[in-house]
């Protein structure tokens, strides 16, 4: 009987096989009922394009898809080197959702280009496309954990809280504390342990004993607005089960929150107004560099400046363009928010750092 690893094994690779084809085969069918359509009921359109669909799913199954998963879970030397991005999920962008809104946009300019308007694939790109994408996003982010009891590795990975003390006083080193009860009152009082070391300029939980520090020793007490009993307290009480909490759950809210400003660009291509005009050509462009993001791990210091170039700075000006020639297709609050974090994150990580602002220490 297999183990549960390779139980696991095998489940993830199902998910992750079935999220490369389904998407594929599904936008190309619908691609094969409009050129059905197009063609006057053409038969032999209809089922070539099925057969080119069936071809291309064997083809990058056998030729790329397999090698590639073959050489992952044998753990190469030359594969097993890549920490800081994820070949699986490269392999599946270009294999999968390059594909899938390449017909998207074929779909729009064999409509366009005849004058009608048969099919504008309002809920595939969203519902199925975007969707099998998160669903390979979080199958990668959970593979190191397990999926029966507590959470192991992805709550080190994920989660850095350590001890966190919420006020703390700057004391004197344990020698010259030493010298200075010797020195006032002729004998040792209140030694502290040995434990403590001897290294200058501890800083000591102001819990402990006044006469371990003296006035001009302290210097100003520094408040924490985390700290870790409040993370992690005991689940005590009938209520204590709202404060449980496990990484691999939040893993999955985070994914879905990491590609909702694409969904929500994706849907505004799908609007008729939009997905007719020539609009609908730069609007997928955008959203699939944005989908480039899912290559670089998430722990990668390069996902946030990558957000901003392959997400937040060209879905920003798209979407104002958008707005300005179709009206309100998409929520004020997306551009809104793109500009907010363009803004925070030139702010935070260039001007705040000048001389210029590191005078003002009130901020």
């Amino acid at each position: 009987m297999p183990s549960w690893k390779t139980v696991k094994v095998i489940l993830y690779e199902v998910l992750q096989f079935a999220a490369l084809v389904v998407p594929v085969f599904v936008i190309m069918e619908r691609f094969a009922s409009l050129i059905y359509d197009v063609k006057g009921q053409d038969h032999t359109a209809y089922w070539l394009v099925v057969a080119v669909s069936i071809a291309y799913i064997t083809s990058v199954t056998l030729l790329v898809w397999v090698p590639l998963k073959y050489v992952i879970l044998k753990q190469k030397r030359f594969i097993s080197g890549i920490k800081q991005w994820r070949p699986t999920a490269l392999a599946y962008l270009i294999l999968c959702t390059l594909p899938c809104f390449a017909i998207l946009i074929a779909s729009s300019k064999v409509q366009a280009d005849r004058g009608i308007k048969l099919d504008h694939f309002i809920e595939l790109p969203v519902s199925l496309v975007l969707f099998s994408l998160i669903c390979v996003d979080i199958i990668e982010r959970i593979r190191p954990c397990r999926l029966l009891g507590q959470s192991d590795s992805l709550d080190l990975d994920l989660d850095m809280s350590g001890p966190v003390l919420t006020h703390l006083n700057h004391v004197a080193t344990v020698s010259r504390q030493l010298h200075t009860d010797i020195g006032q009152n002729g004998l040792t009082q209140g030694q502290p342990d040995t434990r403590n070391g001897s290294t200058s300029d501890r800083w000591q939980d102001n819990t402990g004993s006044p006469s371990h520090s003296t006035p001009s020793s302290r210097a100003p007490s520094t408040a924490y607005l985390y700290s870790s009993s409040l993370r992690h307290g005991s689940y005590s009480g009938h209520l204590g089960f709202l404060r449980r909490r496990d990484m691999r759950a939040e893993v999955i809210v985070d994914s879905f929150m990491f590609w909702l400003d694409t969904v929500e660009i994706v849907r505004m291509a799908g609007e008729p107004s939009v997905f007719y005009s020539g609009w609908v050509f730069p609007i997928y462009i955008f959203a699939f560099l944005s989908t480039l993001r899912v290559v670089i791990v998430p722990n990668n210091p390069l996902l946030a400046s990558a957000g901003l170039a392959l997400q937040d700075l060209p879905f920003f000006i798209i979407r104002v363009a958008v707005i300005i020639v179709f009206g309100y297709v998409t929520p004020v609050l997306y551009p809104l928010k793109n500009v907010l974090v363009g803004l925070t994150f030139i702010y935070f990580t260039f001007l705040a750092n000048l001389k210029f602002f590191k005078r003002h220490s009130m901020f």
